[in-house]
């Protein structure tokens, strides 16, 4: 991928091929300039990948599912930009959840350290969600990952305070992926 904004935006878009994006919503969802998207958008219209439309003052985008590359590259997507389209999507849903982070293996690759392709995707929550509730949103991100998806809560005095815990000492001195839950955040 050009950037890791492009590899977000196309995961985004095949992880959810039912769905059709005004540009404008893209923008606020990735955190980028509505500039931004119009370059990607045609870049990635011009190779075939993204299907546009106009409805009134509006361009609306989704992935083009009927090219040849289609299911490759939504497989591909998955285990590359997946678990960020596809983590936040699902922990969005569950009451009790107040941010999230990817973090250990596949955090790091993401963040360009060099490794082998992660087996898993290991998460970290904040708040007060249900275990079980956790355990189900993990299961489903799977079913659409294809690879485990292990989830550890912690309270938010446990995340703001770290000191004498060698777990979370660890992970907060190495690469984390925030995960956004919703617009805006």
């Amino acid at each position: 991928m050009r950037s890791p904004f492009q590899g977000e935006l196309l995961a985004w878009l095949f992880l959810h091929p039912e769905e059709e994006y005004a540009q404008v919503d893209l923008a606020r969802r990735f955190e980028v300039s509505p500039a931004s998207v119009t370059r990607e958008v045609d870049r990635l219209s011009a190779a075939g990948l993204l299907a546009t439309r106009r409805a009134g003052n509006m361009r609306m985008i989704r992935a083009d599912t009927d090219v040849p590359v289609a299911r490759p590259l939504t497989e591909l997507l998955a285990l590359t930009y997946g678990p960020i389209a596809v983590l936040g999507e699902r922990l969005a849903e569950v009451p009790g959840v107040e941010e999230a982070f990817i973090y250990g293996s596949w955090a790091a690759r993401y963040s360009g350290e060099p490794g082998r392709v992660p087996n898993d995707v290991d998460v970290l929550v904040v708040g007060s969600a249900d275990e079980d509730d956790l355990y189900d949103a993990a299961r489903a991100a799977e079913g659409v990952l294809g690879r485990e998806v292990n989830i550890r809560r912690l309270s938010r005095e446990a995340w703001a305070s770290p000191e004498g815990d060698p777990f979370l000492e660890t992970v907060k001195t190495r690469p984390l992926v925030r995960l956004q839950m919703g617009e805006g955040q």
